[in-house]
């Protein structure tokens, strides 16, 4: 088993986890490294073990709680392992989705033993797979009172930027009914294909809300992501569907999205396939407000979905803060500035100051 030194540079604990391969579904490994390493550096900490996901949190019978959460897996390895150093950037699979994060919220965990607020600290697993696998999911079945807190930070990439809140996400399908003919007497069917032309228009000529919640940007989209449909080369196709994508404020409930989404398509068949709820930012919140305020007074709108909204679910405000840019994620050239580790560092521990 590998070790780690969570008394280390966050640098080199960022380096030491991307080096334990973690596929989602594959974390044994890299929840024994950080069970063992808090078990032993942290003292300071009750640390449970669910699954592969590892939990620690103090009882110093402070007024609030934070909840510090990052995941463990990663998407599969795609010639990016080991690790690589050049010059002052970390370059492999996880150095920014979101092990350097997890660096963070580790070092803080062994080496923050006197905070202004009671700390928990949740590493889970499959948050890179289907929903349903999610190991914040079953901790929010099995271990629910490890998950409340008055704030959560999910160290997801930032870009070292506070990213308040998230956007909901729906997909819904579009199925369209033709009748088959032979493509020598066309005139004979109904093209299913073709039909797909009046939604297609409604999509190219929607115009997206920009709605600003407690001073930050929130963009939605409408956008067509697949198109499925035809039977042979020679055949007039009887069925074709479009799959359509909504990231929508969360000044929307999905509810009231997929009305929206209803109006748009109306004198349509439309069902939704799967769909999250955003997260309202919550900067107000006294924990969050200070939290901003050890950033500099900064925060942008998280456009996308992140598991802060499991945590908005359970009525916590909760923002993502973590070193990386997250357009690098899930790519074989993904690296991160060192200098944003320890930006987040210094900032997570001005945050905890007492």
């Amino acid at each position: 088993m590998s070790s780690l030194d969570l008394l280390a540079d966050p640098v080199e604990i960022t380096a030491a986890l991307v080096d334990i391969e973690s596929v989602s579904g594959e974390e044994r490994a890299i929840a024994d490294a950080v069970q063992a390493a808090l078990t032993a550096q942290a003292g300071h900490l009750e640390v449970v073990r669910n699954g592969d996901a590892v939990l620690a949190r103090t009882h110093l019978g402070r007024p609030s709680r934070v909840v510090f959460a990052g995941h463990l897996d990663t998407v599969p390895v795609n010639r990016n392992l080991p690790l690589r150093r050049e010059g002052d950037r970390l370059h492999g699979l996880g150095t920014v989705d979101m092990k350097g994060g997890d660096a963070v919220f580790l070092h803080l965990a062994a080496t923050v033993t006197e905070p202004r607020h009671d700390l928990t600290f949740v590493f889970y697993d499959c948050e890179e797979v289907e929903a349903v696998r999610n190991g914040l999911g079953r901790i929010e079945r099995e271990l629910p009172d490890w998950l409340r807190g008055d704030l959560a930070v999910v160290g997801e990439p930032s870009n070292a930027v506070i990213e308040a809140g998230c956007q909901g996400t729906m997909r819904v399908e579009l199925p369209l009914a033709g009748q088959r003919a032979h493509t020598a007497r066309a005139w004979m069917g109904v093209n299913a294909i073709h039909a797909l032309a009046e939604p297609l228009r409604r999509l190219a000529e929607y115009r997206p809300r920009v709605v600003d919640i407690d001073g930050l940007t929130y963009r939605e989209g409408l956008q067509a992501v697949r198109i499925a449909g035809g039977v042979a080369g020679n055949v007039v196709p009887d069925e074709a569907v479009l799959a359509v994508n909504h990231r929508f404020a969360p000044d929307r409930t999905p509810a009231q999205a997929e009305a929206h989404l209803r109006e748009v398509f109306d004198g349509y068949e439309l069902s939704v396939v799967d769909s999250s709820p955003g997260a309202l930012p919550g900067l107000s919140a006294p924990a969050a407000a200070e939290l901003v305020a050890a950033a500099g007074g900064e925060a942008a709108a998280k456009l996308g979905w992140t598991d802060v909204a499991r945590f908005a679910a359970l009525g916590m405000p909760a923002v993502n803060f973590g070193p990386g840019d997250p357009t690098l994620a899930h790519t074989q050239q993904e690296n991160v500035a060192t200098a944003e580790i320890t930006q987040v560092t210094k900032i997570l521990k001005a945050f905890l100051r007492p």
